[in-house]
């Protein structure tokens, strides 16, 4: 998953907010998804991460993120490093104690004409609801997406079960779909979905003052 960012201080609202991003999810021996251009996941994840971290500085924000290079948060000699990494990845959230938190992903579908950013949520969690919902409104309209897609709760996913604040997973983009994926590994449209994602979390900052 995607490092950790912690938000404590706004600056230009002298407001005291204490909210996380996950760590960069994939890294180490777990690449993730593979594009169909052969991008590696985790290396998508972390460029739009380290992007993301710099435009929240940038708004006076102070920025921790857990993963900044390539590893996972597990042992090597672990037998089951994926579960491992999961489980050091939610006791990292909540050991914060944070307002919400963001995993940064990318998807991938048998269907290579499927493509677009989503938001997943707790269906258990109405802020991770709204957080999800703000974001996705974000990603559809900055990244002019021509099919927006919806917002869609899901209960499977370990780190949206186990995190005890509310958590979203931002599926960026399809890397089983050939334009989208070539567009992913791109510094302009990284910086896009960057840009993006922080109005989101920005408007629901806001919205929970």
């Amino acid at each position: 998953m995607l490092s950790l960012m912690k938000i404590l201080y706004h600056k230009k609202r002298d407001l005291s907010i204490f909210f996380r991003r996950k760590a960069p999810p994939h890294g180490g021996a777990d690449p993730g998804k593979i594009g169909v251009n052969g991008a590696e996941e985790k290396d998508i994840n972390l460029a739009i991460a380290e992007k993301l971290k710099k435009l929240l500085e940038e708004e006076g924000f102070l920025v921790v993120m857990t993963r900044e290079g390539d590893e996972g948060l597990y042992d090597e000699g672990c037998s089951n490093k994926k579960q491992q990494d999961m489980k050091r990845r939610c006791e990292k959230i909540d050991e914060a104690e944070p307002i919400f938190t963001v995993s940064i992903h990318q998807n991938s579908y048998t269907d290579e004409s499927v493509r677009g950013p989503q938001v997943f949520y707790y269906s258990q969690s109405e802020q991770g609801q709204k957080l999800a919902r703000s974001i996705q409104d974000t990603l559809n309209t900055e990244l002019e997406v021509a099919k927006p897609r919806e917002i869609k709760e899901n209960d499977t996913y370990y780190i949206l079960r186990k995190t005890e604040s509310p958590i979203v997973i931002v599926e960026c983009g399809f890397l089983s779909n050939p334009e989208e994926a070539d567009l992913l590994i791109t510094q302009e449209y990284q910086e896009k979905v960057a840009e993006a994602i922080k109005n989101g979390m920005i408007s629901y900052a806001e919205s929970i003052e």
